[in-house]
């Protein structure tokens, strides 16, 4: 097994476990790694933690070159599995968050820009290098960075293939928020999941999916699109966590939300 996955209170925690190798996203790692997401959601967690067992100071290498093909096809073609599994990330329903502890290069910054939350410790630092091995990057991931990043700093991170610091990267919005390594533990957990568990997860998820959905949008929203955001906000809003969450703050309570992220799966919309 190259992923471990550990449920602790409602937060699924998946760790990388393939140091020796630098935690490549191999075809199998990229496999595992869905696996564990499906087994968080499917768990009923409010959030899933990606972290890595780091040799060297490396939180993962990116994508495995060894795997990559020298046949003329397309290495990031939409269904290899590393391109499978940034998608995964992005859809899931709640929120995923990447604890980095180490270096992170190529396929993994991505994977950890397609992350919602990004916790990382001050010595971590950040590269996309298909510049360095010669792949054109697609353009479905180049717009990531840009969206995330703005077009300058993508620019300069797709140009130069030189890793940026942890305080460069929260500057520009890459990361949340930076720790120093011994501290990281804590920030991630009370920063970032005990929030998660307080909050509503099924409002969470509405947002989450509004998000993946008006990212992906031009200057002008479908109509379908515009139909499914009301959708997924209908179903929170006329549901039992809306009127708990305003109760709770009228009686000046802790809120006590039961609603899943799974009652907005439906296919009638």
């Amino acid at each position: 097994m190259l992923v471990n996955t550990i449920i602790k209170d409602r937060i699924c925690y998946v760790e990388m476990q393939n140091a020796d190798h630098f935690n490549c996203l191999s075809d199998e790692m990229c496999q595992e790694l869905r696996d564990a997401l499906d087994t968080g959601y499917k768990s009923e967690c409010v959030g899933i933690v990606i972290k890595a067992q780091c040799k060297k100071g490396v939180w993962s290498a990116g994508h495995d070159i060894r795997e990559l093909p020298q046949n003329g096809d397309d290495p990031l073609a939409y269904d290899v599995p590393m391109e499978k599994l940034l998608r995964k990330v992005q859809e899931t329903p709640i929120p995923v968050i990447a604890c980095v502890s180490g270096t992170v290069w190529g396929g993994a910054c991505d994977l950890c820009l397609s992350c919602d939350m990004i916790v990382s410790s001050r010595t971590a630092t950040f590269a996309i290098t298909p510049a360095k091995i010669g792949i054109p990057y697609n353009a479905s991931g180049i717009m990531h960075f840009i969206n995330q990043l703005g077009m300058n700093k993508a620019r300069e991170m797709f140009f130069l293939a030189t890793p940026i610091t942890a305080e460069d990267a929260l500057n520009v919005g890459l990361i949340n928020r930076v720790a120093d390594l011994e501290d990281l533990e804590n920030v991630l957990e009370e920063q970032f999941c005990n929030p998660l568990r307080r909050n509503s997860i099924l409002s969470i998820s509405a947002i989450k999916r509004q998000f993946r959905i008006l990212s992906k949008a031009a200057t002008v929203i479908p109509s379908e699109s515009f139909e499914r955001i009301n959708a997924y906000r209908t179903r929170v809003y006329k549901g039992a966590d809306y009127l708990e969450g305003i109760n709770s703050f009228l009686e000046k309570r802790s809120p006590n939300y039961k609603g899943k992220a799974s009652e907005l799966d439906t296919k009638d919309y």
